[in-house]
């Protein structure tokens, strides 16, 4: 799930890399098995007169439901990711047009999130990214946004190793440097101001 190298500038070095929550998976599932259900259910009842080519039918009809309902809704999930740099925020979604949108932590001037009830119960959020020249960014769906959100006020004040060891914690063990991270459910911190972005250096060193 990590960025590929090449995609990243020199020197910059990768925090922390998240698929958005598998929530968007439970209405693709769903689908999946209903569509199963069905299929047996009609070969089941499907008269002795129609089986010569009543198999064909179901078959082709449940592989079409399948892919529309299931196949592709689950793709679209495993590529869509946010990756935290020490350096900007990456999201990429897309299975073979892929769009993104990349935010430098210098022009982040506020972050805050918000959680409806579902949301808190499965333990992921939208995190808001205000900037000074554009409208706020969302990223919806985001695991563990209470933590996320901690790991990008660190990467504001400039605390990478701070930021590294939040991404640690959330990632259950240590891995090299650049390499993408991922994340579970979590819960809720203030919004902090980002500093000035001559506060911020570039390599985080």
């Amino acid at each position: 799930m990590a960025i590929p190298r090449k995609f990243l500038g020199k020197d910059e070095k990768v925090i922390f890399s998240m698929r958005t929550h598998a929530k968007a998976l439970i209405i693709p599932v769903l689908a999946l098995l209903g569509t199963a259900a069905v299929a047996a259910a009609l070969i089941v009842i499907m008269p002795d007169s129609w089986r010569s080519w009543g198999y064909w039918a179901v078959g082709i009809l449940a592989a079409i439901s399948i892919i529309a309902l299931f196949l592709l809704p689950f793709l679209r999930w495993l590529t869509s990711t946010y990756t935290l740099t020490d350096r900007r925020i990456i999201t990429r979604e897309g299975i073979l047009n892929k769009t993104g949108h990349d935010v430098p932590l210098s022009r982040i001037n506020n972050v805050n999130y918000e959680r409806s009830i579902t949301d808190r119960l499965l333990g992921c959020g939208t995190l808001v990214l205000t900037t000074a020249a554009e409208r706020p960014l969302e990223l919806p769906d985001v695991p563990r946004v209470e933590r996320v959100h901690v790991i990008i006020t660190e990467l504001l004040f400039g605390n990478f190793e701070g930021a590294r060891a939040i991404a640690d914690e959330l990632d259950g063990h240590d891995d090299e440097p650049g390499d993408g991270r991922s994340a579970g459910s979590g819960a809720a911190v203030p919004s902090v101001p980002a500093p000035a972005p001559g506060e911020l250096h570039p390599d985080g060193e």
